[in-house]
């Protein structure tokens, strides 16, 4: 039997483009988003084997949405958590600070915990997978909201994942963390460093995701640029200018 794997903020860049992989592959996928159009478009390319849902994951109702959605795909193997807000913000904009904090802590923990313990109660082992960022390494600047967002993802899985092995409860946790990636996220019209394409990254986030990876640096150029920014004591991260736009 095929895999059965909800993707949530299915409807556009990553999670669009992963959706469609596994659809192609055969699996059960189901599809959540807050727009259905995107998800229509796939789901009439594959009738038989991809479902779709509404859902807004800052919503009171999002847990219940997904709960619905795992039981019309007859059960789910794997959760993957696409949704994620970000903003290039040096003036540390209000609106744009916590609507990236509701979706990328509030949502994702939501989306996350609803997962989880459905596997404990079903019994089973099973798998939840997210895409983080790198930036979640240390604190930048200009992206306040996005790093601080992200080290939250990065720390909770962490958590979760002890959770399982202190439990025996058998749930694999993979933390995807990429670079820059030329998706609706990021400004068209910006040239970031080191930016790139879906197509490069998209065989990266399958292989993580099908091996169960703990933890996933796409590409190896991150992975390197991330032991260094470790490296780094606070005094001089501090002096650094961090440049996220050429």
């Amino acid at each position: 039997m095929k895999p059965r794997i909800v993707i949530i903020g299915a409807s556009s860049g990553l999670g669009l483009k992963t959706a469609m992989a596994f659809a192609a592959k055969g699996w059960t996928v189901g599809m959540a988003a807050r727009r259905l159009t995107p998800l229509q478009t796939v789901k009439n390319q594959y009738p038989q084997n991809v479902k779709i849902a509404e859902i807004d994951v800052t919503a009171d109702d999002a847990p219940a949405r997904l709960s619905r959605l795992i039981e019309a795909m007859g059960g789910m193997d794997i959760l993957l958590n696409c949704a994620g807000v970000g903003w290039y913000n040096p003036t540390l904009d209000i609106g744009k600070e916590m609507t990236t904090v509701r979706t990328n802590t509030v949502g994702f923990t939501a989306m996350v915990d609803t997962a989880f313990n459905y596997f404990v109660s079903q019994r089973k082992p099973g798998h939840i997978a997210a895409i983080t960022s790198v930036a979640g390494t240390r604190g930048i600047g200009v992206a306040a909201a996005y790093s601080a967002t992200k080290q939250f993802q990065n720390c909770y899985l962490d958590a979760l994942d002890q959770l399982s092995r202190e439990y025996n409860l058998g749930i694999s946790i993979t933390d995807i963390r990429p670079g820059f990636i030329r998706t609706p996220l990021l400004d068209a019209d910006t040239n970031y460093p080191g930016i790139m394409t879906v197509e490069h990254v998209l065989p990266m986030i399958i292989s993580a995701i099908e091996k169960k990876k703990r933890v996933a640096y796409i590409d190896f150029r991150w992975k390197l640029l991330v032991a260094g920014w470790r490296l780094i004591p606070r005094w001089l991260w501090r002096r650094l200018k961090i440049k996220l736009k050429d």
